[in-house]
């Protein structure tokens, strides 16, 4: 295969990052303000919340490698997996607009609306993640090019992510103004509409190019086999659990962390008087600069990771990342400056990790292609998106029964004990799992050089099938 055979254009890469554009305006919701949106606003007791979210991930969980099975098994002359984000992109924007919708019932009432909702919510998400996230698999057979789609497709999440963090608490607050629920059930109507215009777009812009071998038969069992099998893909998994239980726990309980530990600031910025910020104005300013530093480190990651290796990039960094997560717990709630320095060095460095990961989950779908002869891209990356929302289920609930069980009441003054908690889950804990998630990612065996052997050797064999890929 010519070298050049892999190289996509730039306005491909842009196309296909839109759809992470579309997707992240609620993934970095569900990330940042569900735990809130649940307590404070919809108004479930905690430990109910906690329970919700364990049950209701763990079981979109399990329906995601059903899905990756059904999308790879699916035949249009768009492909496999890009006719998804044509069908289901609007169905997933009414969902989410009744998903943060607060209904005007008695408590078993709204836990019956809120458990449907958030769940359809989560298996259209689902529907429509999933395939987006295989076509990264195979929209080039270049390991290189993938890790750069990869990247594309994450500067896109973190401006996404910096969207919502700007925009969702003061956008809800105006648009409803004293009734909060209306505020937020307002603000997914216009977040719904972008997300579709963006889907079209990653539908338009993108290209399906690696095919399964024709010689390949479908079996579900043999694919769930192989992938079972796949000792790269297995410790990659085991990363990604832990991993996000680094990001989710900590994320979990940002807003509580702001709005009863730090509470309102007197901050002087250069330039400016002195002024006093409340929880909402300090909440959305610090996970704003987050996915502003993210968005940074993502944009530099593909030269790291090319001069160092994806697997020494993605330690390297995951170091500072840890480090900037734990010093939290040294900090009182007047240390506002030093909490933004270590938003700052945490997201530069942890935002990328994302990245890394994706594109190897990639190399393990050529990784299975090339030991057994067998290649299942959908099912290798929904069993993938499985062990992220696993860990966004146990995160979350890891936080929510924490404060439950230390006195966390809802709008009112909190206890030390209540405190204390949320320090630890916002520094110490996620730092732990974020050991974890590296001493697992020590062992995971395939660097660039293999990879590149890997590639080299499939190309020859589709060659010598008769399936060169085309790149027009």
């Amino acid at each position: 295969m010519a070298e050049s055979a892999g190289k996509l254009s730039f306005r491909e890469k842009f196309s296909y990052g839109f759809g992470d554009l579309a997707s992240v305006l609620y993934w970095q919701t569900f990330m940042l303000y569900f735990t809130y949106f649940y307590t404070d606003v919809f108004l479930i007791p905690a430990s109910v919340a906690a329970t919700m979210f364990l049950v209701s991930r763990i079981w979109d969980g399990v329906n995601d490698p059903v899905m990756g099975i059904i999308a790879d098994r699916t035949k249009t002359k768009w492909g496999h997996f890009r006719p998804y984000l044509l069908w289901l992109c609007v169905p997933f924007a009414v969902i989410g607009v009744l998903t943060f919708t607060v209904p005007d019932f008695e408590m078993t009432g709204k836990l019956i609306w809120a458990y449907i909702t958030f769940n359809l919510m989560m298996m259209i998400y689902t529907a429509i993640n999933i395939p987006y996230t295989a076509l990264l698999g195979v929209i080039s057979p270049d390991s290189n090019e993938r890790t750069a789609v990869s990247s594309m497709k994450f500067l896109f999440a973190f401006a996404a992510g910096i969207i919502v963090s700007a925009t969702l608490l003061p956008m809800a607050n105006v648009l409803g103004g004293e009734n909060q629920a209306l505020g937020w059930q307002r603000s997914f109507i216009i977040y719904g509409i972008a997300a579709v215009a963006f889907f079209l777009i990653a539908f338009k812009g993108t290209k399906e190019r690696v095919q399964p071998p024709k010689s390949q038969k479908s079996s579900v069992k043999k694919d769930l086999y192989e992938l079972v099998t796949n000792t790269p893909w297995l410790i990659l998994l085991a990363t990604t659990i832990t991993f996000i239980l680094f990001v989710a726990v900590r994320s979990s309980v940002t807003v509580h962390y702001f709005k009863y530990y730090v509470q309102s600031q007197t901050i002087t910025l250069p330039f400016l008087s002195a002024d006093t910020y409340d929880f909402t104005a300090l909440t959305s300013a610090y996970n704003t600069i987050g996915q502003i530093s993210s968005f940074i480190g993502v944009l530099l990651v593909s030269w790291f990771a090319k001069m160092v290796g994806k697997k020494k990039a993605f330690m390297i960094i995951f170091v500072l990342a840890i480090a900037s997560t734990a010093a939290n717990y040294l900090l009182g709630p007047n240390d506002v400056l030093l909490l933004f320095i270590f938003q700052i060095t945490g997201s530069i460095s942890g935002g990328p990790l994302s990245v890394l990961l994706w594109a190897m989950y990639a190399d393990t779908a050529d990784y299975g292609e090339w030991k057994r002869g067998r290649r299942a891209t959908g099912l290798v990356f929904s069993a993938s998106t499985m062990s992220q929302k696993m860990g966004w289920a146990f995160g979350a609930f890891v936080a929510l029964s924490l404060m439950s069980q230390v006195g966390f009441e809802p709008n009112q003054e909190q206890s030390i004990g209540s405190l204390n908690g949320l320090v630890l889950l916002f520094s110490l804990i996620p730092a732990g799992f974020g050991v974890v998630a590296m001493i697992i990612a020590f062992f995971y065996p395939l660097n660039d050089k293999r990879v590149a052997q890997i590639v080299t050797d499939l190309a020859e064999r589709r060659k010598t099938a008769g399936e060169e890929v085309q790149m027009n």
